[in-house]
């Protein structure tokens, strides 16, 4: 990469297509507009690309060699909920899409897809007026079975709602709210994932107008149910060595990420990530000076763990911005999205993790990996005698 200058993300354009993707509703299931909006990006960038059935884009970045290749995943969808029940007073109870809090969905306006059009409306709880009701309200419990949808159209039964043709299963979307401040302050619903697509795709810009290549295959992903688990899965028709999954980094107590830098994931709920293709990651992000942290989360699960379940035999690592109120009204930084960007691009350029990994399967240890080598530790332990035996060679 030295004999390179390192190509920068145009910061504008990353803020541009991440306002116009927040504008377009994607919850789970829901996704044919972004879609469709993302492979337009793709095409003015150039880079071609293939739709599953159901509307993962997969794109392919030539490199100098192709396969072993590695992936790099977005997903496009986002939370949201679904229409549980038409109750008899014409409001309607809520399914989340998703995993979240009815908590945030209270008091948020939402579009309600029909079948034939959309109603505008408003989640309000059970009990929404304090001069009806006065400290009452105070003692309802937080759940989806509190909240309900009072549609802004003429509604008072349930008979009205479905003269409306409003119906069970019909998708709820809730407004994004975007402010991007002077601060450099991003905040909105539904930075979870369309950041991290806007970053991805300002990465593949600069790549792209810098005129290097790749020195292997690259495959960019945007998922489109990563939300309720399955992302990724068949989504690999590729001999696919590393993946990397793009997502949310959770800034809260407890968590070492920050809204001003870049996080790698050690671990999340599926267990930890690849020893080798995170520290490449971290190598990089020190070799190009990006603001960094390392982070572990217990409650997420992201693309990479759904390609693994999937059944593929791949390295997987997770990069993450940084992000406050993860799921609830969310907030970021650009200092996180550049550093997340700039990060891609290194890493798209970078060489493979090991070149051994073009055989699936090794048949010998001569090419197998080290991870930490213990001959320092056991050094000093007599009852251990050969340790260079035991170790191996260090390659």
């Amino acid at each position: 990469m030295s004999e390179h200058h390192h190509p920068e993300p145009d910061l504008d354009y990353l803020k541009r297509v991440l306002l116009e993707m927040l504008a377009i509703p994607s919850p789970t299931g829901f996704t044919d507009t972004i879609v469709r909006y993302v492979a337009e990006r793709l095409d003015e960038l150039g880079i071609p690309f293939e739709l599953t059935r159901r509307g993962t884009i997969r794109a392919t970045l030539k490199g100098r060699q192709s396969s072993p290749d590695r992936a790099v995943s977005a997903h496009l969808d986002t939370i949201g909920a679904s229409v549980r029940q038409v109750q008899d007073n014409g409001r309607l109870a809520l399914a989340p899409v998703g995993c979240w809090s009815s908590r945030f969905a209270e008091g948020s306006r939402v579009s309600v897809f029909t079948d034939t059009g959309v109603f505008r409306g408003s989640v309000l709880p059970l009990m929404a007026s304090g001069h009806a009701f006065n400290t009452a309200i105070d003692q309802m419990p937080v759940s989806w079975d509190h909240v309900e949808v009072r549609l802004d159209a003429y509604c008072a039964t349930r008979a009205d709602c479905e003269a409306l043709g409003v119906s069970i299963g019909d998708f709820v979307a809730f407004d994004p709210l975007p402010e991007f401040t002077d601060s450099g302050h991003i905040s909105a619903r539904h930075l979870d994932d369309k950041a991290g697509v806007a970053a991805l795709l300002a990465a593949l810009k600069a790549v792209v107008e810098s005129g290097q290549q790749p020195l292997i295959d690259c495959h960019p992903l945007f998922t489109i149910t990563e939300e309720t688990g399955s992302g990724a899965a068949g989504a690999l028709p590729w001999d696919v060595s590393e993946f990397v999954g793009i997502d949310i980094a959770p800034v809260a107590p407890g968590q070492a990420s920050s809204e001003h830098a870049v996080s790698v994931a050690m671990q999340d709920s599926s267990g930890p990530y690849d020893y080798h293709l995170s520290r490449h990651l971290l190598k990089l992000a020190g070799d190009h000076e990006l603001p960094v942290r390392r982070d572990l989360f217990r409650y997420y699960f992201s693309d990479a763990h759904s390609a693994v379940t999937a059944g593929h035999d791949i390295r997987t690592a997770l990069v993450a911005f940084g992000c406050d109120a993860t799921h609830g009204y969310e907030r970021t930084h650009i200092d996180s999205l550049a550093a997340l960007s700039r990060l891609l691009s290194a890493y798209l350029l970078s060489p493979p993790v090991f070149a051994s990994d073009s055989q699936p399967a090794n048949a010998s240890l001569e090419r197998f990996s080290h991870q930490l080598e213990h001959d320092a530790q056991m050094e000093s332990d007599t009852r251990v005698p050969a340790v260079d035996s035991l170790v191996g060679n260090k390659g």
